[in-house]
């Protein structure tokens, strides 16, 4: 299929679970692909031959997403090797989790910055880009707790509400250049992070989401081609549930 071909996308924090399947799924739908991760290891090299393999161009980059400056850097070697940016998605995130009374100030400070301000970041830095192509689409990656909060997730549900906004703010800003801004709010999902969870906390999460099962990394990564491409060029601002029925 060839949904993106012709395209570059960009997607953070890509060298495992979500935005690797984001950024293989692009690949298959024919877009070249450059990714971030903090580090680039023996899995994010693994994660860039399996995509090389798909036939198209790829390149990965050590990048800490949090930092304004290694963002920038970032997005214009991006653009020396690639020529353009048509897709980002601002994937880089981790959890901190704790109850808000013993939450410290580094374990809110950090998943801010890691989850939102690095969203910032890159937008800031891929907005002249896309403001003289005319065109681009921004993913969000946000989560059903931004939307709904949760218990001893105060900062990284404050994080992904924020990603919310970011992104509906950038739709109402940058929509007259031809950019689009959209955010995906994940429910459960089945990442190496969820699996260090109990059965016993897998079965409750279950039981509460309609379809009756967890999603995959693909589930996801579908709907962000989708934002990514053509077919929802009159789509932006807008927050997709990616839940299974759970946020409903």
């Amino acid at each position: 299929m060839t949904l993106l071909k012709g395209k570059v996308a960009l997607v953070t924090g890509a060298a495992r679970g979500i935005g690797k399947a984001i950024a293989l799924k692009f690949a298959a739908e024919g877009a070249d692909i450059a990714f971030t991760d903090l580090a680039i290891d023996d899995t994010g090299l693994a994660t860039q031959s399996e995509i090389e393999s798909l036939g198209v161009r790829v390149k990965a980059y050590a990048s800490n997403a949090a930092d304004f400056d290694q963002a920038h850097l970032t997005v214009q070697q991006i653009v020396k090797d690639f020529g353009r940016i048509d897709i980002l998605v601002n994937n880089a995130g981790i959890t901190r989790d704790g109850l808000i009374m013993r939450m410290s100030e580094q374990q809110w400070d950090t998943v801010i910055n890691v989850n939102l301000k690095s969203a910032f970041n890159f937008i800031h830095a891929l907005t002249p880009v896309m403001m003289k192509q005319k065109s681009g689409s921004i993913i969000n990656m946000a989560s059903v707790v931004g939307v709904s909060g949760n218990a001893g997730q105060a900062n990284y549900s404050a994080s992904k509400a924020g990603m919310i906004g970011l992104a509906k703010s950038v739709a109402k800003e940058l929509g007259s250049r031809g950019i689009r801004a959209n955010a995906i709010a994940p429910g459960f999902i089945i990442t190496d992070m969820t699996a260090a969870l109990s059965d016993e906390v897998r079965t409750e999460w279950a039981k509460q989401i309609p379809l009756r099962r967890g999603g995959t990394p693909e589930d996801v990564a579908n709907v962000a081609t989708f934002l990514a491409s053509d077919l929802s060029s009159y789509v932006t601002g807008q927050t997709i549930h990616c839940c299974g029925g759970m946020n409903t």
